[in-house]
């Protein structure tokens, strides 16, 4: 995904709204997180084969969540100022040294917590 792009496609859909005056930082955090409470929704309370069967009939709406976070977060990664492919890229470095393949492979403890 190009996320310049799609910067580009969620910034024509806001300012032909008029919606600007109305997304400071605090705003866009907080729908960023309506928009993932909405996604975990669909997830709660379920497990095993009906999870499996949900996610399979829902596809569509679970897929429309992800979208709405993406949008969110692509848009306050925007107002941050934040470059959010390099923040990821940084991201993923750190993130490799916290868990190198030796101490994590098939181990899902916290990188903190080797007890």
């Amino acid at each position: 995904m190009d996320t310049k792009k799609a910067l580009t496609k969620i910034l024509q859909f806001r300012d032909e709204r008029d919606w600007k005056q109305f997304h400071t930082s605090k705003e866009i955090a907080l729908a960023l997180l309506i928009e993932a409470g909405e996604l975990a929704e669909h997830f709660q309370w379920k497990t095993g084969e009906e999870l499996k069967e949900h996610t399979k009939e829902k596809k569509q709406a679970i897929s429309h969540e992800l979208a709405d976070v993406l949008y969110w977060l692509i848009l306050l990664s925007h107002e941050l100022k934040i470059d959010i492919e390099k923040a990821f890229s940084e991201k993923m470095k750190i993130n490799a040294s916290k868990y190198p393949i030796e101490d994590s492979y098939a181990n899902n403890s916290k990188y903190n917590d080797k007890g």
